[in-house]
């Protein structure tokens, strides 16, 4: 039985995260061979994480990073069970050690993005089961996003729960730093479905309209005036819920279609991704 000194114990722990007393119990357990030990941690985190995989997770942090020239975006949504835990300094550097993988590896989907490699050489996985062995919570990526364009804003409010990217086209040389973020600010507050009416699927269409002519007819209107009033209100469904025909909140005598036109001529919404956890 190799003999298990503090040095060792204190080089399996800054190596893991892991406390004192698991990292002394692994290497005991594995002999003194440091990987062996290692593997250990990580299978009791993925045990945890197993057991407590049912668990909600309504708490924990959305980061989001920009290229330089502000032409593409990533958004990650690192979730926890708790706000205490969300508030340590552990989880607060994974969530950044998730974002900075993402942003090296160029990771499209959360599938690659949880096996791509950090900057320590352990995939974002192994590094979310090792938090998840110390801390004992279940942490998850509930959300990764990214968006490319011309233009790219981001925001995040101010309960760090909720993110958003947001891609401008037909921008010219308008800074839109300040409008970009008030979109995105929008975005979070008024929850778009899309970014207008060709973009709301199908599906939703019918539903709305069918709603309309349930409440019509409740209302005592006549068949032959149903469809009408149904669309009367799959329009005013519109002008709520797709985001460039919604009032600004900030001036609601504009819609965000007015708002960007009058930033620059011809500006728009290409495409938006919005996150949030536990909301």
């Amino acid at each position: 039985m190799a003999a298990i000194t503090a040095a060792d114990v204190n080089k399996l722990r800054t190596m893991t995260g892991a406390g004192m007393m698991d990292c002394k119990k692994a290497l005991t357990e594995a002999n003194g061979d440091f990987e062996a030990a290692r593997d250990i941690l990580r299978k009791q985190g993925q045990k945890i994480a197993d057991k407590r995989a049912d668990n909600a997770t309504s708490e924990g942090l959305v980061m989001v990073a920009l290229n330089d020239d502000q032409t593409s975006g990533k958004l990650v949504a690192l979730a926890c069970e708790t706000e205490p835990v969300a508030k340590v300094a552990d989880f607060k550097t994974l969530a950044q050690t998730v974002l900075d993988a993402a942003v090296a590896s160029n990771a499209k989907t959360k599938e690659e993005l949880l096996a791509a490699p950090a900057a320590d050489g352990r995939t974002v996985q192994e590094n979310i089961l090792d938090l998840t062995g110390k801390i004992g919570e279940k942490l998850d990526i509930v959300a990764y996003e990214t968006l490319d364009a011309e233009k790219v804003a981001s925001y995040i409010h101010s309960d760090n729960k909720k993110g958003v990217l947001v891609g401008l086209k037909n921008v010219g040389n308008a800074d839109v730093a300040a409008v970009g973020r008030d979109v995105a600010m929008q975005i979070v507050a008024m929850k778009p479905v899309a970014v207008d009416k060709d973009g709301v699927d199908s599906a939703t269409v019918e539903r709305e309209i069918e709603i309309g002519k349930e409440q019509a007819r409740a209302d005592g209107k006549p068949e032959a005036m149903l469809e009408k009033i149904a669309q009367g209100k799959l329009n005013k469904f519109y002008k709520e819920n797709t985001l460039l025909n919604q009032e600004f909140v900030k001036d609601n005598s504009l819609t965000i279609a007015q708002l960007l036109d009058k930033q620059s001529k011809g500006m728009t919404v290409s495409a938006f991704k919005r996150v949030a956890i536990g909301a």
